[in-house]
């Protein structure tokens, strides 16, 4: 970590919810800075894999150290856990924030969700679903806390479901992942396709949707930078805010995506949307 990331304090394995009776966990880094705005965190690994610590040196931590309290969540990974109960956990913890927020010292009336990859695609969902009672779920109850958020920061994520689960014999053999598969729990191609259609982001902006920053690298070669650049468009036709990026050079989850500049960046904008 750098000199500025190791004043963060780093609070660990907060539980959240019990579910079947395993617990959901968060950590939450700290800036030096009473009252900093917070962000949730919701870490990729293509929904089957991956866990709430992973970035925290190179990513979550140098974050926080621009005045952004991040709070890193654990959720139920596929294909063990089938959509949406990934996005009960979140919202979950949204509502969990917001009851606890007092208590701990966070400034949770205004919360922005910060993801990468599929996390990206779970947290955008998260902030485009207010209101849709299939998908808030009673995770850890609270279910008087509103798990909306004020502020999306979408990082070379999916952004139409049907469209990345779409692939040719060709294209399925040179990249193989089918993790939209495991998310939705068939291999059938026609049902995938079916249970997919309801979920893509771009069916679901509205004018109410909170602001955007997508950023995605233009050799991306997992998810394409066409979906980033999808969603910002629709975004902007419903006349939401967005800001769209475009790394130069940059593959999925690059290096890029953790360097000084970007992290700054990052956290500049999160500090102009929720401050």
């Amino acid at each position: 970590m750098s000199s500025g990331a190791s004043a963060v304090t780093i609070e660990r394995d907060l539980a959240y919810a019990t579910v079947d009776g395993a617990e959901l966990c968060l950590d939450i880094y700290r800036p030096a800075e009473p009252g900093a705005p917070v962000v949730v965190y919701v870490h990729g690994g293509g929904w089957t894999r991956g866990d709430k610590g992973a970035d925290g040196d190179k990513r979550l931590a140098p974050l926080a150290a621009h005045g952004v309290t991040v709070v890193s969540i654990d959720y139920r990974l596929a294909p063990r856990a089938v959509f949406p109960q990934q996005l009960h956990d979140l919202k979950g913890a949204v509502r969990w924030l917001r009851t606890h927020g007092t208590r701990l010292g966070l400034a949770t009336e205004r919360l922005g969700v910060w993801g990468a990859s599929a996390g990206a695609y779970l947290g955008s969902l998260l902030a485009l679903s207010e209101g849709d009672s299939a998908l808030e779920g009673e995770v850890g109850g609270n279910v008087e806390q509103s798990s909306a958020v004020q502020a999306v920061v979408h990082w070379f994520g999916q952004a139409d479901l049907e469209a990345s689960a779409s692939r040719s014999e060709l294209e399925a053999r040179i990249l193989p992942f089918r993790f939209e598969a495991d998310l939705l729990g068939t291999t059938d191609p026609a049902e995938l396709a079916e249970r997919a259609r309801g979920l893509s982001l771009l069916s679901r902006v509205s004018p109410q949707a909170p602001p955007f920053l997508i950023a995605h690298g233009d050799r991306d070669r997992i998810v394409p930078p066409s979906e980033g650049l999808s969603l910002h468009n629709a975004l902007g036709r419903a006349g939401a805010r967005c800001r769209f990026e475009l790394l130069a050079g940059a593959g999925h989850e690059d290096a890029e995506f953790d360097s000084p500049a970007m992290l700054a960046s990052t956290a500049a904008w999160l500090r102009a949307m929720l401050g």
